[in-house]
């Protein structure tokens, strides 16, 4: 009987060819599954470097300078005393030149948490004046209605970049007292006007809403 197999093959060489493929049958699928995961790993990769890469874009947005109007500002700092020499140099009362009023709408719409609230039906132009209940200093918005409200340049700055923990409102120094402002005389100088601010002046740590 064993002698009849390869008599049979022999008779039909068309059986021994389907044997032979039969037995080359598990080459393909070995093949495909290699290619598969080969495929994978390189997937896998690809969506390593982008998100690498998504995290690089970010480090370098934070990076960049932030741009208020016409006006650029490398650090929290350095927007805080732009800000705050602009509130002691200016006059009280008295309207805030165009350069300024497109620095300090920028910082109103950017930086406050309720910046609709506060512009209202829109902004008209800037003052400063005497905050009734904290009696010091402080920016207000005129509305087109003819109404006004005040608002926190501290808050505003801090909304847009976090500023030191010592400069934040209702912190305290070392010394016990209210943060201050670190106002080197170099701010708020803009093109339209207004007396250049001096040295010594210090920001109380709560000012506005």
């Amino acid at each position: 009987m064993e002698a009849e197999a390869p008599e049979a093959a022999a008779a039909n060489p068309s059986l021994k060819r389907e044997r032979e493929e039969g037995d080359d049958s598990s080459a393909p699928a070995s093949d495909e599954a290699a290619e598969g995961a080969a495929a994978k790993k390189q997937k896998v990769e690809e969506a390593e470097d982008g998100a690498q890469g998504e995290g690089e874009s970010a480090k370098e947005e934070e990076g960049r300078p932030v741009k208020l109007g016409p006006k650029e500002f490398a650090t929290a700092v350095e927007m805080f005393d732009y800000f705050f020499a602009l509130l002691h140099s200016w006059a009280p009362q008295l309207e805030i030149n165009k350069y300024e009023q497109m620095v300090l709408e920028d910082l109103l719409k950017k930086g406050h948490a309720e910046s609709d609230r506060k512009i209202g039906p829109g902004i008209a132009a800037f003052e400063i004046r005497s905050h009734p209940v904290w009696q010091s200093r402080c920016f207000f918005v005129r509305r087109v209605d003819g109404s006004y409200d005040d608002f926190s340049f501290r808050k505003c700055v801090d909304g847009i970049l976090p500023l030191p923990e010592d400069m934040k409102i209702g912190k305290k120094s070392n010394n016990g007292k209210k943060a201050g402002g670190h106002f080197n005389g170099g701010g708020g100088r803009g093109r339209g006007g207004g007396r250049r601010g001096g040295c010594g002046f210090r920001g109380r740590g709560k000012r506005g809403n």
